[in-house]
């Protein structure tokens, strides 16, 4: 009989005085080898623990799931603490596509400890973002990429078509949000996005810029791009969203938030990332089959622009048990499990064979659509600035942030974060 029991985080004194409140998952045998896993946040779109418990009833060893922060700079913050103090507390991490570079030091090599065969069905691409100084630090789980969201119905009543640029967004947005609050719903918007500063406003302003024929912050020799009109224009049109078609409140949304009070039928239109997807389709939701994904809009003379994100499993190099921890990161990312949380969160695989999976694009048919997005997605500067990234962005979202509350006009922000950059890489990245 299988038995179930929630770990004392006593024993590990430093996850018990980071992770207060996480929630911990065990399958229990007599001669098991237990293996501490960090999922996400343990909210609705979090399969991590349902994964890990399947891999433990299949293997016949324990496994701990400890919650993290949802936002992606406190769950780096948290691992760079729980790996700074080389403590082998987590075995297995889940991180950010951004992270194999900033983290390297810290994670096992998996080619040493999984087949020869272990990289074969995923993209190629992502491979290479995972692997460092011919190192292989972990394996995709799943892809991203930005999208816009909107309300099907009410495009149709009031006779628009998804609209190609910003602008055409704004128009849009304003004249439905002012004609459903006329009628009665004094809580719609017209726009939601990912507007508090942390690493989401990177994704969502890069987005702005890049499709406006901005750039991407740093260029791929390393040149401190962002100082230009085309980033201007775009930041100050973004800045106009809010108290018009955004909430002022959209300056503290992170995914959940803007996912919120789109789900709730409170906006028409919503940047998010696939996930949101299958949530807003379940059984019940205001919106359920009165919504559908888009490409993002882009600037006048630019392209449509997704960031690309996702998340990947990696191994801890203070495990004290690396190979059964490359086993779990292994199932995780396996052809039946990332199949599985496409079907039933709306997650983009990594595995190219799922793209064309009959059961994946009846349960989820945009996933068929968005592999050209995927493979066209823009990164964010990442792999040029190493380890300075974290810091690259922080200055980003931070001077985007001001901008978004009217504490700086848009040019006089980006003069003084190219200031910050090159100092930042004047010995190179």
């Amino acid at each position: 009989m299988m038995m179930f029991r929630a770990p004392s985080l006593t024993s590990r004194p430093l996850i018990a005085g980071l992770l207060a409140g996480g929630m911990a998952l065990v399958a229990s045998h007599a001669s098991a080898i237990e293996i501490t896993i960090a999922c996400g946040d343990g909210g609705a779109s979090d399969y991590c623990p349902e994964l890990a418990q399947q891999w433990a009833e299949k293997t016949g060893n324990e496994v701990a799931v400890v919650t993290t922060p949802q936002s992606a700079n406190e769950k780096l913050s948290l691992y760079q603490q729980l790996l700074g103090n080389q403590s082998g507390d987590i075995d297995v991490l889940m991180i950010d596509t951004v992270w194999p570079g900033l983290l390297a030091p810290h994670l096992v090599d998996l080619a040493q400890y999984l087949p020869d065969d272990h990289t074969e069905g995923f993209f190629p691409a992502m491979i290479a973002n995972n692997s460092v100084d011919g190192q292989l630090l972990a394996l995709p789980w799943f892809t991203d990429a930005g999208l816009l969201y909107y309300r099907t119905d009410l495009l149709e009543t009031y006779g628009h078509e998804v609209p190609d640029t910003w602008q055409q967004l704004t128009d849009i947005a304003r004249e439905i949000q002012n004609a459903e609050r006329e009628a009665g719903n004094q809580r719609m918007h017209g726009f939601v996005f990912q507007g508090r500063a942390y690493e989401g406003l990177t994704t969502n302003a890069l987005e702005w810029i890049a499709s406006y024929g901005g750039g991407t912050i740093v260029d791929a020799e390393g040149n401190v791009t962002v100082n230009n009109p085309q980033a201007a224009d775009a930041l100050t049109l973004a800045a106009s969203w809010i108290g018009d078609i955004s909430p002022e409140g959209v300056r503290n949304y992170m995914e959940e938030e803007a996912r919120g009070v789109f789900q709730a039928g409170n906006a028409v239109f919503m940047r998010n990332w696939p996930y949101a997807w299958s949530l807003g389709q379940a059984e019940g939701t205001a919106i359920q089959g009165k919504f559908a994904a888009a490409p993002l809009p882009h600037g006048p003379e630019g392209e449509s622009v997704a960031t690309l994100g996702g998340w990947s499993w990696a191994v801890s190099r203070y495990s004290e048990h690396p190979e059964v921890a490359a086993d779990l990161v292994a199932f995780m990312t396996a052809h039946d499990q990332q199949k599985a949380h496409a079907i039933r969160f709306g997650m983009n695989p990594t595995r190219e064979a799922l793209y064309q999976d009959e059961e994946v694009l009846e349960a989820q048919p945009f996933i068929g659509e968005l592999y050209t997005t995927l493979v066209g997605g823009v990164p964010r500067p990442a792999s040029v600035t190493g380890e300075h990234y974290p810091r690259v962005s922080n200055a980003f979202f931070n001077r985007v942030h001001q901008v978004l509350s009217g504490n700086a006009e848009a040019s006089q922000a980006l003069e003084q974060l190219e200031g910050e950059l090159r100092r930042l890489g004047r010995r190179g990245w």
